[in-house]
């Protein structure tokens, strides 16, 4: 569990360190604003197209040694991205860095399955905190790091490879003990579990289809709530600090829901209702901001905090959908793959919208249709099947 626990906290700070700094580190490196925006939509992009190679990699080397290759790409991206001085290294090492994530994202379902078989809501609950946990303390804590190193945000992002270098140790140990109670290296052909390898796709599947496209829709609106939820509340009169802070409670309400809700999903035998009053919160968000964003500011940003824990439920519906390891790894991939591929176009549309009528009318009706659309999406792939 300690291994599962500290991989898990280190998804995520590759990605939202960079934001607190991206201001020092533009004028640094002199980094446009284009260039800034590309940077933001890298990790959907590489944990689309690094993912999917995650369960032919699996097959070949096993689950943990994939996972251990991840970790250290991940170091290696961080540790080495605040030492540049150009733009396309430190978005090369970036790439680095999120090609690691991108791997462990696939396979920690599978790692759940494999290992807590009987508790695969509660354990996706424990791994869904930490990764919450990781991405909230690197969004706070980077900048004051940085100000304690004479403002300089190559510290700031630096630190974070630190700590996923630790998170190395736990899980070489735990390839090496895996490794001498199975000496004997899979063949090519064979799956981490030792099953035969699956012929029927994933892309056959309508309930895979529909996990895919919930998990792309939840993806689409957290990525909006990161972007655009304090603009919201700034064009709504509050200030910048008070925004802030609202957005801050939307991050936090995700540290003590994923467990609860993971833990819960993981004893009912469908998740469908589960998925569809997620959905409603986040309606009756995109509903109060659109009426009146400063009347009650507060209600809505805990709305759309509680809207957004549909992420742990996606990854704890990956976990029950598949019968076994060897499927859990093939879903994983193509749900991940597939729906970070559907969540890209999402963001964008929303600041031409914002950009062409001047307001958050129009985007936040948009916002409604797509969340309308990810109840459907999330009652179809919460059934209770087995693939």
């Amino acid at each position: 569990m300690t291994a599962l626990v500290l991989v898990a906290f280190n998804l995520r700070p590759a990605v939202t360190s960079v934001g607190p700094v991206l201001e020092e580190l533009r004028a640094d490196l002199g980094m446009s604003a284009a260039v800034a925006g590309l940077l933001t939509s890298v990790p959907a992009l590489c944990f689309a197209v690094v993912g999917v190679t995650a369960p032919r990699l699996a097959r070949r080397f096993g689950a943990d040694p994939v996972i251990l290759a991840g970790i250290a790409a991940l170091t290696a991206g961080l540790a080495a991205r605040p030492l540049v001085g150009g733009v396309p290294l430190f978005l090369l090492l970036s790439g680095l860095a999120l090609a690691g994530i991108a791997l462990v994202n696939v396979l920690l379902p599978v790692v759940v399955k494999e290992r807590f078989g009987d508790r695969v809501g509660a354990m996706t609950g424990v791994y869904s905190t930490a990764l919450n946990v990781g991405a909230t303390t690197a969004a706070a804590v980077t900048v004051p790091t940085a100000a304690g190193s004479s403002d300089d945000w190559r510290i700031g992002l630096g630190t974070w490879a630190v700590l996923a270098a630790l998170s190395l140790v736990p899980w070489l140990a735990l390839v090496r003990r895996t490794a001498a109670a199975r000496p004997t290296a899979p063949a090519a052909d064979d799956t981490p579990t030792g099953a035969p390898t699956p012929s029927v796709p994933m892309s056959a599947s309508p309930t895979a289809w529909a996990l895919a496209t919930f998990f792309g829709l939840q993806a689409t609106a957290a990525y909006v709530i990161i972007g655009w939820l304090p603009q919201v509340f700034r064009d709504a009169g509050l200030s910048a600090q008070t925004a802030g802070l609202l957005f801050a409670v939307t991050s936090l309400l995700g540290v003590p829901l994923s467990y609860v809700l993971s833990a819960a999903a993981g004893r009912m035998r469908s998740q469908s209702g589960l998925a569809a009053l997620l959905a409603v919160f986040g309606l009756a968000g995109y509903a109060g901001l659109f009426v009146a964003p400063a009347g009650a500011p507060w209600v809505w940003a805990v709305l759309l905090g509680i809207s957004n824990c549909a992420f742990p439920l996606a990854l704890t519906m990956i976990g029950l959908r598949g019968g076994d390891a060897t499927t859990v790894v093939r879903l994983s991939a193509f749900t991940q793959s597939a729906g970070y591929l559907l969540s890209i176009p999402g963001p964008v549309i929303v600041g031409t919208l914002y950009d062409h009528t001047g307001g958050w009318r129009a985007p936040l009706a948009f916002l409604a249709v797509l969340m309308a659309a990810q109840l459907v999406a999330g009652w179809f792939a919460g059934r209770d099947r087995r693939l």
